[in-house]
């Protein structure tokens, strides 16, 4: 199964980069997962919400295709912990997912279209994060689910 974290918003501080590229590395062995960061053009930049959330709204059309499963990360999403992170991530596979995209949504959120397209909505925090710490967050808890997985030792219950 293909697993894809999109993300919209500017490309990642090094630092940021050094943490999901080491998490990306651990999970190779069990899945490999990629970061797809979404850029508005800066010509098409505007400072108008609604017309931003449609800007994204399309980029992540225009990627997005059918057989893909949509998982929306939400501060309004289910909570789940990393045990259930593990389960759903495991029923995708069982349910032979092609590409699984969880999806960190724009600074204002996503359109509604987008939030009905979604096969799930999760929350990690009722914190609200930077985009690129979340990124960090979710290439970490990919790693903890797969290593649950796969029986490792690295989550401790």
């Amino acid at each position: 199964m293909n697993v894809e974290i999109w993300s919209l918003g500017k490309e990642n501080d090094s630092f940021i980069n050094e943490g999901i590229k080491y998490y990306f590395s651990k999970t190779i062995p069990y899945n490999p997962i990629s970061l797809v960061v979404l850029q508005i053009n800066k010509k098409n930049a505007t400072t108008d919400v609604a017309r931003m959330k449609q800007q994204e709204e399309e980029l992540i059309l225009k990627k997005l295709q059918l057989s893909h499963y949509l998982i929306l990360l939400d501060e309004r999403g289910k909570s789940l912990s990393s045990v259930q992170w593990a389960t759903q991530i495991q029923q995708c596979m069982n349910t032979s997912v092609k590409t699984l995209v969880l999806l960190i949504g724009g600074a204002y959120g996503v359109t509604d279209t987008i939030k009905q397209r979604a096969n799930q909505c999760w929350s990690l925090s009722p914190l609200v994060f930077p985009h690129q710490l979340v990124r960090l967050i979710v290439a970490e808890q990919l790693y903890r689910s797969f290593s649950i997985l796969n029986n490792s030792p690295y989550h401790h219950v």
